[in-house]
């Protein structure tokens, strides 16, 4: 069977979790991984390894990955801030870690607690971790804030492209671009993802948008239109980031892949079992509005999932 065309990869049990205030259980977490799976979601960002007086949403991590580690072919990714959150990670059997390099200095501060240029030599010291112990596991670094930021403003395109290559040149296999308060729109994001691969080639990563002032879809199109193919979007557009005010609305995985289908490209998941995938997200979160256009309107009459367009 040929691999996907377009590779989502969903966030929402671990961006989407930790935006929110209520903690959901952790069997209603497994639940929804689960569901996710059965989509056909075959990466998903289970977890941070964070200190869990800061995120008590996150202190099930090592337990979520290594339940999801047992479901076949799927890519377990976890965010890590530090080495000894990359420890811990990787004790647990994650496939993949993926770390929050901000290109904005004020945003990094309030983040992670943490200058750019010490992230990137966070990211050099987990390099070097998972080489000795885990040399399978992947690493990316994304840089957030890299359209702009809340607290600073404006955001040197400049220094987001030397940041993603000195990630890069730390030992990080792949460095995507993240909109982290939803300011990007997409001539930028051409412009910006264009930058990028020409700086690092093939290690130019995921793109990570947000649907804060409604371009999500469009910025993720324009990404893809520069030869992006892999895309984080979180169910129900649950999510954000705690530490950047103003940020809100990660885009709907339902949308997302809906967007793609209809094109005649191929995401690998099943939009009617992703959609039902919405129930155990609800049912652990009772109250937390979620969100979706494609769920709320329905699929197209005669639409046919997989059908040749022309």
């Amino acid at each position: 069977m040929n691999p996907p065309d377009i590779l989502i990869s969903e966030v929402g049990p671990r961006d989407g979790l930790q935006s929110v205030k209520a903690t959901m259980p952790t069997a209603d977490k497994l639940r929804w991984i689960d569901a996710l799976y059965a989509a056909g979601v075959r990466e998903i960002e289970v977890a941070s390894f964070v200190p869990a007086r800061l995120l008590p949403q996150m202190a099930d991590a090592a337990e979520v990955v290594r339940h999801a580690v047992t479901l076949p072919g799927l890519t377990v990714m976890a965010l890590v801030p530090n080495r000894k959150g990359a420890e811990a990670a990787l004790a647990a059997g994650v496939h993949k870690l993926t770390m929050p390099v901000s290109a904005s200095a004020a945003h990094s501060l309030a983040n992670v607690r943490k200058t750019r240029e010490e992230m990137v030599q966070e990211v050099r010291a987990i390099s070097d971790l998972r080489r000795e112990i885990a040399p399978h596991v992947k690493l990316e670094a994304g840089i957030s804030t890299a359209f702009g930021c809340t607290l600073q403003g404006e955001v040197p395109e400049d220094e987001v492209i030397r940041l993603a290559a000195q990630c890069v040149a730390a030992g990080a296999d792949e460095s995507g671009l993240s909109d982290t308060v939803g300011y990007a729109n997409p001539a930028q994001v051409r412009r910006l993802f264009r930058r990028l691969r020409a700086e690092i080639g093939d290690k130019a990563g995921a793109a990570h948008m947000h649907n804060t002032r409604g371009l999500g879809l469009a910025n993720c199109l324009a990404a893809y239109e520069e030869g992006v193919r892999t895309f984080d979007a979180s169910l129900g557009g649950l999510g954000g980031c705690p530490y950047a005010p103003g940020a809100s609305g990660n885009v709907v995985t339902e949308d997302l892949v809906f967007m793609f289908e209809a094109m005649g490209l191929r995401t690998g998941i099943d939009i009617q079992k992703l959609i039902a995938a919405r129930a155990p997200l609800i049912a652990g979160l009772p109250g937390e509005p979620v969100y979706g256009m494609t769920p709320e309107a329905g699929l197209p009459k005669g639409f046919t999932q997989g059908a040749v367009h022309v």
